[in-house]
């Protein structure tokens, strides 16, 4: 019998991804049972991994028995000392700044604002992702896992999400919005987090 994952997110693209990757390990994922019902836990740690354990716990605790993941990910430019961080879904909110239709484009702009004029040896920064499983209410796995890139000063592609259409990757020669699927989980860090992860369960 197959070993089940429950996942903390109603995100499709990362159920399947996710299962697509755990399937050949003999593991099934699913979606976590009545999470929409579910309010969701303050996300206020310092780091990526924080935030994954906290909520792989939190949510832990609605599915007793079972083995529970969550992930948290975000983008890090070194010209701005790590931002946006752990607030990278919510970097524009965070500064009132609403010049687009949606908080991916409101984000990418403002980090493009932030980034004006800056040389593109100084642009360098990195998609980091943290994935957490707890039991019960306690931790048990963690695995973490980054890509390293580039901001460009305008966007390239219209796949992906977030701020793919501005991170280009050298070793692709492309951003990571311009990649198919299958080569976006393949080298992201998402995809990385996750094999890495499905490598220490027993």
């Amino acid at each position: 019998m197959a070993r089940t994952l429950y996942i903390a997110s109603t995100n499709p693209g990362k159920l399947r991804d996710f299962s697509l990757a755990a399937a050949s390990h003999g593991i099934s994922i699913l979606p976590l049972p009545g999470l929409n019902a579910i309010e969701a836990p303050a996300e206020d740690g310092p780091t990526f991994a924080d935030i994954a354990c906290d909520k792989a716990i939190y949510y832990s605790r609605f599915l007793p028995g079972e083995m529970v993941l969550a992930d948290d990910s975000g983008l890090e430019v070194d010209f701005l000392t790590g931002a946006p961080g752990v607030r990278s879904a919510r970097y524009a909110a965070d500064a009132g700044f609403h010049e687009a239709d949606s908080p991916d484009a409101n984000n990418n702009l403002l980090l493009l604002q932030q980034l004006a004029g800056v040389a593109d040896n100084e642009r360098g920064g990195r998609y980091r992702c943290a994935l957490a499983v707890a039991q019960d209410g306690s931790p048990w796995l963690a695995a973490e896992g980054a890509v390293e890139g580039r901001i460009l000063t305008a966007p390239r592609g219209s796949g992906g999400f977030g701020y793919d259409p501005l991170f280009y990757v050298p070793s692709l020669d492309h951003t990571m919005a311009e990649i198919d699927d299958r080569s976006r989980w393949t080298h992201s860090h998402r995809g990385r987090a996750f094999r890495a992860l499905l490598e220490l369960l027993p």
